[in-house]
């Protein structure tokens, strides 16, 4: 049996302003970073005792890895970044509920972000990146985004029937996944 961990980043302005943040680098913001030390306080995280760790290398991930797990080494693995929203990032809906490009984008589940990527782009990356991680066979933790923790939890459970939406999970917050030959199973955290 093998364990994965992933955990969705903390809190940025980005996601206060709700704005897409893909490929944009901000880090936690106040908010979130205290947002992370009462989660850690209160309650309970996996302990990733010989656990590998990894994240997507972007700021904010690296940030909720070192609030939530001390100064541990850790690998960045770019395949595990968000979505690139193209000319939409750090735009918000609101901004953007009139422009013709962008109805067009949402309407089609997996057209190609202007300037950025598609859905089915995202999920391949993201795919590859955990078969290539899952390949190193220790327990590993990641550190990642809400978009690509929701391709993961499809893609290991999709007899579950959620959407991207019904798998992304609040931030700082994520699953603890036990991978096994009789069967996978996953617990929310943290607990």
């Amino acid at each position: 049996m093998k364990k994965l961990i992933l955990i969705r980043h903390g809190r940025t302005i980005a996601n206060e302003k709700l704005l897409y943040c893909g490929s944009s680098d901000p880090g936690l913001s106040s908010a979130g970073k205290e947002e992370l030390r009462l989660l850690r306080e209160t309650r309970v995280y996996p302990d990733a005792s010989g656990f590998d760790f990894y994240t997507s290398g972007m700021l904010r991930a690296n940030e909720t890895l070192n609030n939530l797990y001390g100064n541990v080494l850790f690998t960045s693995v770019p395949g595990f970044c968000e979505m690139d929203f193209g000319q939409f990032e750090m735009k918000s809906y609101e901004k953007l509920k009139d422009d013709d490009v962008f109805l067009q984008w949402l309407a089609n589940k997996n057209a190609k972000a202007p300037g950025g990527e598609s859905a089915d782009e995202m999920k391949e990356r993201v795919i590859g990146a955990l078969s290539d991680v899952l390949q190193v066979g220790s327990d590993a933790l990641i550190v990642s985004h809400g978009g690509t923790i929701a391709v993961i939890m499809q893609y290991l459970f999709p007899g579950e029937g959620r959407d991207r939406y019904g798998w992304q999970p609040e931030p700082g917050c994520g699953y603890l996944i036990r991978l096994d030959s009789a069967g996978n199973s996953f617990k929310k955290i943290p607990f």
